[in-house]
């Protein structure tokens, strides 16, 4: 029966905590997308508030319109540093999942390095074994056919 590998429980912990870790990395990457979508969905209303505002200038706007028109445009102007301030946040967020991922990942590949190493410890102390058989089988062979001699 062969040795098991006494660093096993590790392994499994260490690749659970790689699983937990991926699933972060996923969402934390899901979140960077969304924040950068509402960012530049913000940017493009804005653009396309502006060219109505313009559009309405050019016809005559009275001075009520005209202070809608600006309010509402410095309330998406406030809309879009929100929303480029969640990025950059976003951003930073993915960055450290990012580094714990490949920190996690890095520790399951040094345990997985001692596992494959066991195994291959383990196969060469079994085949060294049944060499040992062998050459005391064929010694006894050898011997029996000695002594009918």
């Amino acid at each position: 029966m062969s040795k098991p590998f006494q660093l096993q429980p590790l392994l499994d912990l260490s690749n659970l905590r790689l699983d937990e870790a991926t699933r972060q990395l996923g969402k934390l990457i899901a979140g960077e997308q969304e924040a950068n979508q509402r960012f530049e969905l913000l940017v493009q209303y804005r653009d396309e508030y502006q060219g109505r505002f313009l559009t309405a200038a050019g016809k005559g706007l009275g001075p009520d319109a005209w202070r809608n028109y600006q309010l509402f445009i410095a309330r998406l102007d406030q809309a879009i540093e929100q929303a480029k301030a969640m990025v950059a946040l976003s951003k930073q967020q993915t960055a450290v999942g990012q580094r714990t991922w490949l920190d996690k990942r890095g520790k399951v590949m040094a345990f997985d390095t001692l596992a494959q190493r066991h195994v291959a410890r383990l196969a060469h102390a079994e085949a060294r074994q049944e060499q040992k058989n062998s050459d005391e089988h064929a010694a006894r062979r050898l011997g029996v056919a000695n002594e009918e001699d």
